[in-house]
């Protein structure tokens, strides 16, 4: 299907102004930030849904509908890429970014959500009137005429390949995930078809609203007389808002006393802070802190046994943000802006060592969803080599006794074992220790040592951990 030249209007006719739609303007912009500058959806999403607050009047079932679009077209944009192609008559990158983005928003309303098929047709075209211009929004009709004529189950039988023939692509293309990404994430979670289905599924659900009481600041009781709040599965200072909730309406946050948090994360500082050393137990050090929630709970842990923690942080932008998160905290504690690889503190210098280095973040693409589109599997040669000189820099770091926590937001085995066993390869004198006891009652932590949670067992990011004792 080709895109129509503007026609004149017939003599007589008159022309009737597209109406802007403030909803789907505002969806149309944030995925057009994704797509031009690399935005992440949760960083552009907010600042653009209070300005519509304040100058279209939006309501929350304004908001609530802006994100679903914005969010559910980035977690299904392959899937519905792979609908559009057998719509159109040439390849997708032929056609126009602008209205590829006003076709998969067109798409999602119509296999994704209960809109009205009528509806979510003519709202995309006139959306197509606002951004395109006339000419294309007959296109964009045609194409989403075609879209309409199946629903997502009927779609999906058309344009996935079998899974008996090629079962990575099927699922691929089903769950919407680049097949690379599902063949890393199968590796690393092993078994049958049932597991990795459930994973990729997972990948595509709104994850709820997760708080975090800052020890000794606020307590999750404080927390859970919020709206639909109710307690963490896991860790004591966890609290989820259920229903979805601003957190900035939430006075504790706002104050700085507690904030957002994945549960997967509490759960990594919260093991290194309960694993056992031998001896003084006063230093700690968070290698890689920005943008500052694992340190912001580790320096409350610290506090209350009279410990403190040294945030370092590479980005000085990012260190910024560490010192805003930690800012209040009542016991001692610095933030620097300092490579990790080249520190410029001691060796032997700290009793506890967390590096959640810098990785993929194939672990919480449910969270950003456009991470999975922009990621390539050669990015994974970049980060190897920096994991391993900063796993090496903190057991340098760390005195003997002493622990040193490494942990990744990517299941991807060559950024969690393979870096493990790569860097105690070069150190005698460290141990990997059976990091599952530091995860109380947190089920189906694998054969260990070293433990990896998983969004659709343990519903949070799929955060990796190893601890690892300096012996000598």
């Amino acid at each position: 299907m080709s895109e129509q030249p503007r026609r004149p209007r017939k003599p007589g006719k008159p022309y009737r102004r597209p109406q802007k739609d403030p909803v789907r303007f505002l969806a149309f912009e944030a995925l057009r930030a994704v797509d031009e500058r690399d935005a992440y959806a949760n960083l552009v999403l907010p600042p653009l849904l209070r300005k519509a607050r304040e100058k279209d009047g939006f309501e929350a079932r304004d908001a609530a509908l802006a994100t679903e679009l914005v969010y559910g077209t980035l977690r299904r944009q392959g899937t519905y890429d792979a609908i559009i192609a057998e719509c159109v008559d040439r390849p997708l990158r032929e056609v126009d970014p602008p209205v590829l983005d006003v076709l998969s928003l067109g798409a999602h309303q119509l296999l994704g959500t209960r809109i009205p098929t009528h509806a979510a047709v003519s709202a995309s075209v006139e959306l197509a009137r606002v951004v395109l211009g006339d000419g294309r929004a007959k296109f964009v009709n045609a194409v989403l005429r075609k879209i309409a004529q199946d629903d997502l189950d009927g779609w999906i039988a058309k344009v996935a390949p079998p899974y008996d023939e090629d079962p990575e692509d099927h699922l691929a293309v089903v769950h919407s995930h680049p097949r690379w990404v599902v063949s890393a994430l199968w590796d690393s979670l092993g078994g049958g078809r049932a597991g990795i289905e459930r994973l990729l599924e997972a990948d595509n659900e709104r994850p709820e609203v997760t708080l975090v009481a800052r020890p000794g600041r606020s307590a999750a009781e404080e927390l859970l007389r919020e709206e639909s709040a109710v307690p963490g599965r896991w860790s004591p200072y966890a609290v989820r808002l259920a229903e979805g909730g601003e957190p900035g309406a939430v006075d504790a946050v706002r104050e700085g006393r507690a904030g957002v948090q994945d549960e997967g994360s509490q759960l990594v500082a919260l093991a290194l802070a309960n694993m056992p050393v031998e001896g003084r137990d006063e230093k700690w050090l968070d290698g890689c802190a920005g943008p500052g929630g694992k340190a912001a709970l580790l320096a409350a842990l610290a506090a209350e046994r009279g410990a403190m923690l040294l945030a370092s942080e590479k980005q000085p932008h990012r260190a910024g943000l560490v010192a805003k998160a930690l800012a209040g905290n009542r016991g001692p504690y610095q933030v620097i802006a300092a490579d990790g690889t080249r520190p410029p503190w001691q060796p032997g210098s700290f009793d506890r060592v967390l590096m959640d280095v810098p990785c993929t973040g194939l672990g919480a693409l449910r969270r950003r969803p456009e991470a999975r589109w922009r990621r390539r599997p050669e990015d994974l040669e970049g980060f190897g080599p920096l994991q391993r000189e900063l796993l090496s820099t903190a057991l340098d770091s760390v005195r003997v006794g002493g622990v040193v926590g490494y942990a990744t937001c990517s299941p991807h085995l060559a950024e969690t074992r393979a870096v493990v066993q790569d860097v105690l390869k070069q150190w005698p004198t460290a141990e990997l220790v059976d990091a599952r006891p530091l995860f109380p009652g947190v089920p189906e932590l694998g054969d260990g040592p070293d433990v990896q949670l998983w969004p659709h067992v343990h519903g949070t990011d799929a955060m990796y951990m190893a601890i690892i004792r300096r012996t000598g």
